[in-house]
């Protein structure tokens, strides 16, 4: 038999794909599209995926090398699963190989088999499978059954925006409408998929999901796992084994056969968006794979993102509303606006807010209090001579970490002691400017010595499993006050919290970024509702939000009072419509890096004349905000256009063209950038 060409997807920067020889032997299985491959790449063994096998190849034969072995011990990925792939990296202009390697476990790409052999042994402990049925369900009201009898009666690519307040029992929605897509007849086989932005997020949701479901194999998918284990839970899934898979982001790239139904939870997030690499928005693979496959895909949020909602005002998406919470008596809280200007207090916290927690402890209910700013403060200064904690090696200040006596810059991770004394005028009396949660942490453990205070933020729950031991504590009570930042702002159900304390939100009323007011307003109200999600007390006294701030005459408070997002995000909405911002313009943006500044603003400046199209605008390079980065000097060119194929088709002119170019500089492509 002659030997078979097969073309092989790689993890390389070139964007092409590579033909290699299979020398069948007698008996041997024969190569199948999809499967796992171990390949000669210059003088490195690398691993690869079959995408096609053909008779002959193009290339003359003593230039062909032979394939080293297939991974036959594992089930060869799907059509289905290849063509999301392609698509991902045709719409994000990236090498298909750059798109499907990276999305497989570390250890089905390993060299040896001995990490596989050992996941597929221990596969089988994963969960046994049973009669899918859940157990113990719980009633729903009457939006909430509406919205589970609608998506589980969807036929065919069926993209729904799931609008509930917090509180109103989304997840509930999820759960139930997945008990009936497995229960069915048809289903025998059938997987879900639910998504959720962050990893921290995950053993809350799986411990739920396990509890109603406790006969169907559940797993997670996500970077916080160790390579053995998410070995094993990708291999349930992409068997089929796995009926429920959650995950954050990388989940999406997943292969799972069976796949019927794909929840996008706070679809809103910008954690969904891969800001490395492949730059690819999961939310957005995730409808495009629902269509793909015909299937109803749910995006979950109280404050749902601006394109999302476009679509649903526009009708290319059905909107279900639940417009009350799900527990009973439960209600909204109220929000109150301080004037930092009137009352000033002191160590960050006005004398409202602090009578405020003081009474919350006087009747035993927690509070959360809310500074999206970690460490104990941005910037350590000399009153002296102006000196300033800047990082050497970005335009960015050193944040001060007292408890660890270091500074620490969060951009480049560089960490340097706390001087004894000013570096430039010898002055021994530095002084933090601004406030982080550790100063925070500091200031109410004084002022309230006899509370429980815990302090939640990526400093403190470096630790696996720490950030969980935290969250069981705050629900086991043990916890009177809690400090954190937007790890603890969505998601979690704390059920004896009454009090939420907003720290210092008006950085984000004035940014450059056209973004920042749509973010607030979310984050602000995902944080709000983790305040009173249990039955209103019986003083009559429901949640309560505080918000300090130096511009409470400001229009996105007054919607964040009335719990008015439709209000809010239709003028945003309008606003961005005149002014020609997305939703309704389609960007890409080019980043370089170099040593110097000049260097990659000419790269740019070259860019930007390669190519002449008469439908693109294409802005001038300017420096990014923050200029430099680990030493590494930064520009971006944006490129604009009003249709989306428009500028899919001048990005495929224009790439090759920039590969030509010869420059020392270090560029990336963005399609649909988030951070301009």
């Amino acid at each position: 038999m002659e030997p078979r060409i097969l073309q092989i997807a790689l993890d390389t920067p070139l964007d092409m794909l590579f033909d290699y020889r299979w020398r069948n032997e007698p008996g041997a299985a024969l190569p199948m599209v999809g499967q796992i491959v171990l390949v000669p790449f210059g003088r490195r063994t690398v691993a690869g995926v079959i995408v096609a096998i053909q008779a002959q190849s193009d290339l003359p034969d003593d230039k062909l090398k032979d394939v080293i072995a297939i991974r036959q011990q594992v089930p060869p990925l799907g059509a289905e699963w290849l063509d999301l792939c392609r698509f991902a990296a045709d719409y994000y202009q990236r090498p298909l190989g750059e798109v499907a390697l990276p999305s497989l476990p570390k250890n089905l790409r390993a060299l040896t088999s001995v990490a596989l052999n050992s996941a597929l042994k221990k596969q089988a402990k994963i969960a046994p499978l049973h009669d899918p049925v859940p157990v113990a369900m719980p009633l729903l009201n009457s939006e909430q059954q509406i919205a589970v009898d609608t998506i589980a009666g969807a036929s065919g690519f069926a993209p729904i925006l799931l609008h509930g307040v917090t509180g109103s029992g989304k997840t509930e929605v999820y759960l139930q409408t997945a008990a009936h897509i497995l229960a069915r007849d048809d289903g025998a086989a059938a997987q879900v998929l639910i998504l959720i932005p962050e990893i921290n997020l995950t053993p809350q949701l799986e411990a739920s999901v396990r509890q109603r479901f406790p006969g169907v194999a559940v797993v997670s998918l996500h970077s916080g796992l160790a390579e053995g284990e998410r070995m094993r839970n990708w291999l349930a899934a992409h068997t089929g084994q796995a009926r429920i898979v959650l995950g954050t982001r990388l989940a999406v790239l997943s292969s799972l056969p069976h796949l019927k139904m794909i929840v996008i939870d706070e679809e809103h997030d910008p954690s969904y968006k891969q800001q490395e690499g492949l730059r690819y928005s999961a939310r957005d693979l995730a409808v495009w794979r629902a269509h793909q496959l015909g299937i109803p895909v749910v995006l979950g949020s109280a404050t749902p993102s601006l394109e999302t909602w476009q679509h649903a005002q526009s009708g290319r998406y059905r909107k279900l509303v639940l417009r009350q919470r799900a527990v009973a008596d439960a209600v909204l809280p109220k929000v109150g606006l301080i004037d930092m200007e009137r009352d000033k207090g002191g160590g960050g916290l006005t004398s409202t807010l602090a009578a405020a927690l003081r009474l919350r402890l006087e009747r035993g209910e927690q509070s959360l209090l809310f500074l999206n700013r970690r460490g104990y403060a941005p910037v350590l200064s000399c009153d002296a001579c102006g000196w300033i904690s800047n990082c050497t090696r970005c335009t960015a200040m050193m944040v001060l970490h007292k408890p660890e006596h270091r500074l620490r810059c969060h951009h480049c991770s560089l960490e340097l002691r706390i001087p004894r004394s000013c570096p430039t005028c010898g002055n021994v009396d530095l002084q933090p400017l601004g406030r982080g949660t550790q100063r925070i942490e500091e200031h109410v453990q004084a002022q309230f010595p006899e509370a429980r205070i815990l302090r939640i933020d990526a400093d403190s729950t470096r630790r696996k499993g720490s950030a969980q031991a935290a969250f069981d504590s705050v629900h086991g009570g043990d916890v009177d006050i809690l400090i954190g930042t937007q790890m603890v702002s969505k998601g979690h159900d704390f059920k004896n919290l009454t009090l939420v304390g907003i720290l210092n939100p008006d950085t984000a009323l004035f940014s450059h970024d056209y973004r920042a007011s749509e973010r607030l307003f979310a984050q602000l109200m995902q944080v709000a509702g983790r305040a009173g999600r249990a039955a209103q007390k019986t003083d009559g006294n429901p949640g309560q939000v505080l918000i300090q701030t130096r511009y409470p005459q400001h229009p996105l408070f007054a919607a964040l009072g009335a719990y008015d997002y439709d209000g809010f995000a239709n003028a945003l909405l309008e606003e961005r419509q005149q002014a020609a911002m997305p939703p309704f313009i389609y960007q890409a943006l080019l980043r370089a890096e170099a040593k110097e500044l000049e260097t990659a603003l000419q790269f740019l400046q070259q860019a930007a004349e390669c190519l002449n199209a008469p439908d693109i605008t294409i802005h001038d390079p300017i420096p990014m905000t923050m200029v430099r980065v680990a030493n590494q000097e930064r520009a971006q060119l944006l490129i604009e256009c009003v249709s989306r194929p428009a500028l899919q088709a001048f990005l495929k002119q224009w790439l090759p063209a920039l590969r030509q170019m010869k420059s020392r500089v270090k560029w990336s492509v963005e399609v649909d950038p988030v951070d301009i």
